[in-house]
C-alpha cells in the first residue's frame, strides 16, 4: 500500500483532492491507521481514480461522477463517452487543447486495465552515483526542461566531459505540477569544482547513495510518462514492496537527436 502523498505522485492528482474525494465518499482510502490517521491508498484503486478523473474532465459534477460509477460503468462504455468528448474538444482547438490531452491520457490508461506489462519491471540494486548537481523548486512541470539544458549550458562552458545519462531526483511527497522540487544530477569526469551556468546557477557535487530499486524503461514522448508510472505501482504493490526513497528519471536519449524519448524510472524499494 502507498501513503497518501507517494499514491498523489503515482497518479498525479493532488493530497487536496485525493482527501475530498474520501470525504464525499467517491474514493475512500483502503486503510486508515488508527493511531496516526495516516491514509494508505493500492495500486488496485487506480482504475477508479481514472474513471472519475475522465469523467470529471468530460464536464459532470462529482455527485452525476457517483451516480454513473455506482451503476457498474464498464470499460467499453466509458470509451464510447470519452470518444464523444474528444470530438467535441477538438472543435475547440488551441484553448481546449490541454484538456483534450488529459482526456487522452486517461483513456489510454482505462484500455489498458488488467494488462499492465509485469516483464517490463526489472528489481536491480544499483551504484552510488557522484556528479555535479543543482536543486531548485521550479514554477511547474514545463520548466524543468530549462533547468536540464542551463546545466549543461554549464558543464559545456567549463570543457566537462560527460561519463554518463543525467538523473533528476523528485523530493515532492506529492504531485501538484507546481512548485517541483527538482535536483538534476549530471554524471561527469570532474566533480570536485563547482560549475557555474549561464542561468546564474551553480553545480555543485552530489553524492546519491547506491539502493535496490524498482526500474521500467519508459519509451516515448514525456506526456506518457503517466502509463508506465502507473505500470510499476501495480508491480510494487503486488509483489509487496513499499517505496522507500524519491523517485528518480535517467534521461537515456538525446530529445534533439532522432527517435523516440527514452526515460528509466527508477523507484527505491524495500520489502514491506
Amino acid at each position: 500500500m502507498f501513503r497518501i502523498g507517494l499514491f498523489s505522485r503515482i497518479s498525479q492528482v493532488p493530497v487536496s483532492a485525493l482527501r475530498y474525494y474520501a470525504d464525499i465518499g467517491l474514493l475512500e482510502p483502503a486503510e486508515v491507521d488508527p493511531s496516526s490517521g495516516y491514509r494508505y491508498y493500492t495500486a488496485a484503486q487506480l482504475p477508479r481514480l481514472n474513471r472519475i478523473l475522465a469523467l470529471k474532465d468530460m464536464g459532470l459534477s462529482l455527485d452525476e461522477i457517483g451516480s454513473i460509477l455506482d451503476e457498474g460503468i464498464d470499460a467499453e462504455q466509458l470509451r464510447g463517452m470519452l470518444r464523444m468528448k474528444r470530438a467535441e474538444i477538438g472543435q475547440k482547438v488551441v484553448e481546449q487543447q490541454a484538456r483534450l490531452d488529459r482526456v487522452e491520457a486517461r483513456l489510454r490508461l482505462i484500455e489498458k486495465e488488467g494488462s499492465m506489462p509485469e516483464a517490463e519491471v526489472v528489481l536491480k540494486k544499483v551504484d552510488g552515483l557522484k556528479g555535479l548537481a543543482v536543486r531548485e523548486v521550479m514554477p511547474t512541470v514545463s520548466d524543468i526542461g530549462g533547468l536540464i539544458g542551463d546545466g549543461f549550458a554549464g558543464i559545456g562552458m567549463a570543457g566537462l566531459a560527460f561519463t554518463g545519462p543525467p538523473l533528476a531526483i523528485y523530493h515532492d511527497k506529492e504531485f501538484t505540477g507546481e512548485s517541483v522540487d527538482t535536483e538534476i544530477v549530471y554524471l561527469v569526469s570532474d566533480t570536485g569544482t563547482p560549475v557555474p551556468t549561464p542561468g546564474g546557477r551553480t553545480l555543485t557535487e552530489r553524492v546519491v547513495e547506491g539502493c535496490e530499486v524498482a526500474s521500467i524503461v519508459h519509451t516515448g514522448p514525456y506526456e506518457t510518462l503517466g502509463d508506465t508510472y502507473q505500470a510499476i505501482a501495480a508491480w510494487i504493490d503486488e509483489h509487496g514492496y513499499q517505496v522507500s526513497g524519491p523517485v528518480q528519471e535517467i534521461y537515456l536519449s538525446n530529445p534533439d537527436e532522432p527517435g523516440p524519448n527514452i526515460t528509466e524510472i527508477r523507484m527505491p524499494v524495500e520489502k514491506v
